[in-house]
């Protein structure tokens, strides 16, 4: 049966097994209340022949309450078993999901960024969200029908032999004839199952990036193309499920007819014997029932199968988001552990570096640098230099082709990721700020911060005034990325946080970008005082900026040209004097 299944199909169904392990007991307990009810669905059907044997046909009023008594003897039991099958069932299916998710995003979460460089963000979303909910009503309540059926079918022909073997073997001719199409169409359905998610993935996908990005949508009027290319995309995903739906209504369809086709045959053979007195009317009766409970477990069961294979199809593409590997981790021997206390001198040397998108062009080339403990570094080039990517790679989100980065001395390659990111706060170009409150977005390196050392942090990043004046104060909450605050405000709190951190490395990447001049000018004031004791690295388009810096680097196209101060690269370097000019030279 194994060699029905594609590798990436019995890899889900590994994954299925390991999630589902820890709660074997339940699942004992589902498969016996399965059995259970089966057993006694199955057991009405005697249940059938005594009534009409023994009560209908005798005429007698005391075999008829006996028999009516063990009907309902039987249909109490039956209720009791579905009651416990259906609670653990669907128990078994919401707890899957819920560590399946839990799963899935704690290895997610953990993973390099240049894994989402090559993966959208959104399908992901849609992966974790909706494939999740579809094996959710898979485990609790397909699979469940798929089993139970399957009991019902293989009991029910086992109790047509017994019944009567003349009869039976007119029901098991027509098996190969329904077993044939199942196998046909169910390669078809499981294939479509697979286009189907991922059509309904790229639905969500661009409904995200739609909405996210809202108010550039409606500045550049662009709702009507938008729409347009959404419609493409439902439409994309409605044919690719009217084809799966297609392929199962066949199905279905052409079960339905050849197993109560084959019933019909059986009725008037059934009741040609009747007539002659080869059979009572209460084994006919039972035969009936047992041909109708494996004509239902047919054509439930291939109504199912379309069912699994989409569970199939969403269950690959949750092992795939699983078995993406995190490739920068802690080295496996040579592990080397820094000190509580980091100096924070920074050395680079002969450092090379291509995004893994574009592995053609070099973003750092033959990069040497070293930045002392406590020194303020500025970093200065036109855009696509590297000085953003230089960041990157000093938190080790991407490993260097060829060079090495060390870290008071340490080669960073050789550190636990987490070991060394501590001794960094990031204040990023665009501010990242979470849905929660203003006091959890500045606690947000520092979960054990105090709510003193909190307002501390805002003060010095001036960033108090303002939080005061909003309409909870520190416990305001914050919208999706900090919705309904200024640039210069989402900076600020983004600097306090940096702040509260209090790491030994300062990495500032136009932190100060997107303030307004008031703002700047306080951020400026503030900034050597903030720098004092701690290693800054600071990209800078701003003169002030520049000439706070101890030094200032000069990047083009990766590689280092000039370093120096201001005065002496705009005596000595031709392309930090243009840049000068630029950028500065208003203010000049």
């Amino acid at each position: 049966m194994l060699s029905w299944f594609s590798l990436r199909q019995r890899t889900a169904l590994s994954m299925a097994r390991r999630f589902v392990a820890p709660y074997r007991w339940q699942v004992l307990g589902a498969l016996v209340a399965l059995l259970f009810t089966a057993a006694i669905t199955l057991s009405i059907g005697q249940g059938i022949k005594l009534l009409v044997d023994r009560g209908l046909a005798t005429q007698s009023t005391e075999a008829l309450e006996h028999s009516i008594a063990l009907f309902m003897l039987l249909v109490l039991a039956l209720a009791v078993g579905t009651f416990s099958r259906f609670y653990l069932v669907s128990w078994l299916g919401e707890r899957f999901v819920a560590d399946i998710r839990k799963r899935v995003f704690d290895h997610l979460i953990e993973l390099h960024p240049g894994f989402y460089e090559s993966n959208r963000a959104s399908e992901i979303q849609s992966r974790l969200t909706a494939d999740t909910t579809l094996l959710q009503t898979v485990i609790g309540s397909s699979l469940s029908m798929a089993l139970r059926n399957a009991l019902m079918l293989v009991g029910g022909v086992i109790l047509l032999f017994v019944t009567n073997p003349k009869l039976s073997a007119i029901v098991i001719a027509a098996l190969p004839l329904v077993i044939a199409p199942i196998l046909i169409f169910g390669r078809r359905v499981r294939s479509l199952s697979r286009q189907s998610q991922d059509r309904v993935a790229d639905v969500g996908s661009y409904v995200g990036e739609a909405l996210g990005q809202i108010k550039t949508v409606q500045a550049y009027n662009h709702q009507a193309q938008d729409k347009q290319r959404f419609a493409g995309t439902v439409e994309s995903a409605f044919e690719t499920a009217r084809k799966r739906i297609a392929q199962r209504a066949w199905l279905i369809t052409v079960v339905i007819v050849l197993v109560l086709g084959a019933v019909a045959v059986m009725l008037w053979v059934g009741g040609m014997d009747v007539i002659a007195g080869r059979i009572t009317g209460g084994e006919l009766a039972a035969f009936v029932f047992y041909s109708l409970i494996v004509g239902m477990a047919f054509g439930t069961l291939s109504e199912v199968i379309g069912e699994l294979q989409r569970a199939a199809g969403a269950a690959e593409r949750i092992a795939e988001l699983l078995q993406a590997r995190n490739e920068i981790i802690a080295p496996p021997v040579d592990l080397l552990r820094l000190p509580a206390q980091v100096s924070g001198r920074l050395e680079l040397d002969g450092v090379q570096f291509a995004y893994p998108t574009r592995p053609e062009r070099l973003v750092i080339d033959e990069l040497s640098l070293t930045v002392e403990a406590g020194e303020t570094l500025a970093l200065v080039g036109p855009s696509g230099a590297g000085k953003s990517t230089l960041f990157d790679l000093l938190l080790r989100f991407f490993d260097p082709l060829a060079g090495r980065i060390l870290l008071d001395g340490q080669p960073i390659e050789r550190l636990d990721p987490r070991d060394l990111r501590r001794c960094f706060a990031l204040v990023s170009q665009n501010p990242a700020l979470f849905f929660g409150s203003v006091e959890d977005n500045i606690r947000y390196g520092r979960p054990t911060a105090t709510s003193a050392e909190v307002e501390a942090a805002a003060r010095a990043a001036h960033a108090h005034e303002f939080i005061l004046q909003m309409p909870a104060g520190y416990q305001s909450h914050l919208g999706e990325g900090g919705q309904g605050l200024s640039g210069g405000q989402r900076q600020r709190l983004a600097i306090a946080r940096a702040l509260l951190v209090d790491a030994p490395v300062l990495l500032l990447d136009e932190a100060t970008s997107a303030l307004d001049a008031q703002s700047e000018h306080l951020i400026q004031q503030a900034l050597p005082a903030l720098m004092a004791g701690r290693t800054t690295l600071v990209i800078a388009h701003r003169l002030a900026t520049v000439q706070n810096a101890d030094r200032i680097a000069v990047l083009d196209h990766g590689r280092l040209v000039a370093i120096g101060t201001h005065a002496q690269l705009v005596a000595g370097n031709p392309l930090y004097r243009r840049l000068a000019e630029l950028q500065f030279g208003a203010a000049e």
